[in-house]
């Protein structure tokens, strides 16, 4: 490792830990006191005040075309633990995420005290319940992103999505919308290296994309019409749209 690429992991590594103390202090601040219905859309705020920060650490600025949704439900495909603060540093937003994501060191902990939703796939009978909160957050006003995967992946294309939390969207109260992410690096595998999939270990990931001098992220967002009240048709559907989404993005 040469003692350029070490000084950027060293200094990004610090400036990670500021924006995730800076976020900590601000929360206990603005949020702390608030209940979770009241304080909802001060959460979407906050997240994408530290998100930007986030950001500036990497020096990026997200290319974003099409327009930028403020409410409603926004699908997107998954890539990187990136994503939420990629997102949310565009447009304020509540995310559903998988559980595991409150184990994400730090990330995790300012995902959870910007309101996102946890989910735990595994338990059935959360489906209802989960449901009935992203309801909530779309009648409260809030855009809720919620990544129908399930899953991260390399970013080679886009995985089956998943419809058991789509009740929502099916139900066509609420404006509906898709989006469509890419990564990608001067040097090195975007694929690998900014996508987090697979057995990538956590902080291992993170330490080295620190050391990348340049990151470039690109996202593309379109409004969504449909009638069809089958999730499951409704799920290919827009699958079909991430993807004609994805082949017309350029990074």
């Amino acid at each position: 490792m040469n003692f350029g690429r070490l000084f950027r992991i060293i200094s990004r590594l610090f400036q990670f830990l500021g924006v995730v103390f800076g976020a900590m202090a601000d929360y206990w601040i603005r949020l702390a006191f608030r209940t979770k219905k009241s304080g909802l859309l001060a959460r979407e705020l906050w997240l994408q005040r530290h998100s930007r920060r986030m950001l500036k650490m990497f020096q990026l600025k997200p290319q974003v075309s099409g327009a930028i949704p403020t409410r409603g439900l926004l699908i997107s495909n998954h890539l990187s633990y990136l994503d939420i603060v990629v997102i949310s540093s565009v447009t304020p937003a509540v995310f559903v995420a998988k559980k595991e994501v409150r184990s994400w060191p730090a990330l995790g902990l300012c995902a959870q005290m910007g309101g996102t939703l946890f989910v735990d796939r595994q338990r059935r009978m959360q489906v209802g319940e989960m449901n009935d909160e992203i309801q909530k957050a779309l009648d409260a006003g809030a855009l809720v992103v919620l990544f129908p995967e399930g899953t991260s992946s390399n970013g080679q294309g886009v995985l089956p999505f998943r419809s058991a939390l789509l009740e929502p969207a099916a139900q066509h109260v609420h404006s509906l919308h898709v989006g469509c992410l890419q990564y990608s690096l001067d040097e090195g595998d975007a694929g690998n290296e900014v996508c987090y999939w697979g057995d990538h270990s956590f902080f291992s990931h993170m330490l080295n994309l620190m050391g990348h001098r340049t990151l470039r992220a690109s996202v593309r967002f379109a409004p969504f019409d449909s009638d069809v009240t089958d999730r499951k048709e409704l799920a290919r559907q827009l699958r079909e749209e991430v993807l004609k989404l994805k082949g017309e993005v350029i990074v």
